[in-house]
């Protein structure tokens, strides 16, 4: 039964904190608006006209393949450091994920999804 107890106090300090996070946040926070705090303000700069910009989807999909990769490196770097002593499933393996990243990689070159223009 302590091992439930464990897991319930975990949970509740899980959902307390995050919770008493954004709560002592909204206490805290001044709240005195006006006219020129509600006003728009990008870099200094005050807005002229239209503030929507559309951006080209070229950008969210570089940004996406660079994150795949990045986020991929995390998972090969504990296989890289034990290779030494992993079976050869575990080689085998690692290598057909390599072969997979790989081919992503060859597939969004070709596509043109890494050209910046």
């Amino acid at each position: 039964m302590s091992a439930w107890i464990i897991i319930g106090l975990f949970f509740l300090v899980g959902v307390i904190v995050p919770v008493g996070a954004i709560v002592t946040a909204w206490i805290l926070s001044p709240k005195k608006p006006n006219p020129v705090k509600d006003t728009t303000y990008e870099c200094g700069v005050e807005t002229v006209g239209d503030s929507w910009v559309q951006f080209k989807a070229q950008y969210y999909i570089f940004a996406l393949v660079f994150l795949i990769f990045d986020v991929e490196t995390v998972f090969l770097f504990p296989w890289a450091v034990k290779l030494g002593s992993l079976g050869l499933f575990a080689v085998v393996e690692g290598i057909i994920f390599i072969l997979i990243l790989i081919a992503g990689l060859v597939y969004t070159w070709r596509k043109g999804m890494l050209e910046w223009a």
